[in-house]
């Protein structure tokens, strides 16, 4: 187990808005906060609350171990699901892109 200086979430969080979508006025405004607070959060200049933290994980429907992935010993590549996350919602030959380059390199393998 490494030691752990200081937890910084900010930009997991970050990641994880921009990958789903969202603008900071957007997160803010549905975990009933301002833009600046996001902001904040996301420089680790201030830290968020454990309700807002949840509200965030609810909003993307996420686990903290999401927000906290490289902390934790875990097994999974937990980065790469909430990467894809917004997948959905692409153009179709985006899609496609996307899809070629995941067949390419599992070839490689």
């Amino acid at each position: 187990m490494r030691k752990i200086s200081k937890i910084k979430i900010g930009k997991n969080i970050q990641k994880i808005r921009r990958s789903y979508g969202y603008t900071q006025e957007r997160l803010a405004e549905e975990i009933d906060c301002s833009p600046r607070y996001i902001s904040d959060i996301e420089q680790d200049k201030s830290k968020p609350s454990y309700e807002n933290l949840v509200k965030i994980c609810n909003i993307f429907k996420i686990g903290l171990d999401d927000i906290f992935s490289e902390y934790l010993d875990v097994k999974e590549n937990k980065p790469l699901k909430y990467s894809l996350s917004g997948f959905d919602v692409l153009e179709q030959n985006n899609k496609n892109t996307i899809e070629h380059l995941i067949m390419y390199f599992n070839k490689e393998k």
